[in-house]
């Protein structure tokens, strides 16, 4: 893995302290909605109709994170700090290994978790038409990528700037797990179906394949948002919970294989916004 040089945080306005008030609007927002629909149901539903996974609320709340970042870089940095921030959106530096991971060895994760879940030649295209796997896509790539303005983007350099990359990931992975629990509590949600604890303990290890791929490509957002899209991408088949137990393998791995990175501060990104 590439071990590039950390990136001197040079934007002051953004300390440690700056966490708080990001998970505070990240938290308050994502659960303040959610909130609503588990102890008003009926005045929610009157109002504004069954919460689902693609009602504008519910796509509200999970763009909390970045709503949170963009906030606070706006206040402490104007629009010419959002502006440079946002070019992070524009950094393709992703290492070979690193490209034939999310183009290759993620899907082979799902592929190999339904082979053993049974269900790979059953379910090995979810989709029914081409019009539903566009449409499946395109709400795959708005929704949960967006998050990645806010973990990656804002929380986890600003982690790394006293923490090394592991404990930076292992933290973040269990407020980003812990975040998603009231999607859990919520019928019309996907993840209604799902069990919290092996999502929780993915959640972790994803964020340790995260951070890991996020140095390496000099703290480019995009590349983190592409994880996190083939994540939820709709064309692999449902691996539950194996694809759990597979990530956590890789996790594992590449902390051996990148100890270096992982649990020394060479290599970590802590710029939030560039220089102009």
């Amino acid at each position: 893995m590439s071990t590039q040089t950390a990136a001197i945080a040079t934007d002051t306005p953004f300390r440690l302290r700056a966490i708080a008030p990001f998970l505070l609007i990240t938290f308050g927002l994502a659960w303040g909605i959610l909130a609503l629909f588990i102890f008003l149901p009926d005045l929610m539903t009157g109002l504004v109709g069954p919460l689902t996974g693609n009602h504008p609320l519910f796509f509200l709340a999970v763009y909390a994170p970045a709503i949170a970042a963009l906030g606070i870089i706006a206040v402490r940095s104007g629009p010419g700090g959002v502006r440079r921030f946002l070019t992070r959106l524009t950094i393709l530096d992703c290492p070979r290994p690193w490209t034939v991971f999310l183009l290759v060895g993620l899907p082979l994760v799902f592929y190999a978790g339904a082979a053993l879940n049974g269900n790979l030649f059953t379910d090995a295209f979810p989709l029914e038409s081409i019009p539903a796997l566009a449409a499946a896509l395109l709400l795959s790539a708005v929704k949960g990528p967006v998050e990645e303005l806010g973990w990656r983007g804002f929380a986890l350099p600003l982690l790394q700037r006293r923490l090394a990359p592991f404990w930076s990931a292992l933290i973040l992975g269990l407020v980003w797990g812990f975040w998603h629990l009231p999607a859990f509590l919520l019928s019309g949600t996907q993840q209604s179906s799902w069990e919290f604890a092996p999502f929780f303990a993915g959640t972790v290890a994803i964020s340790v394949i995260a951070t890991s791929l996020f140095n390496a490509s000099r703290g480019s957002i995009l590349v983190a948002a592409v994880l996190h899209f083939q994540l939820m991408n709709p064309v692999w088949p449902d691996a539950r919970p194996y694809d759990t137990y597979l990530l956590l393998g890789v996790a594992a791995v590449l902390v051996v294989l990148d100890r270096r990175t992982m649990f020394g501060r060479r290599g970590s990104v802590t710029e939030i916004v560039p220089e102009g």
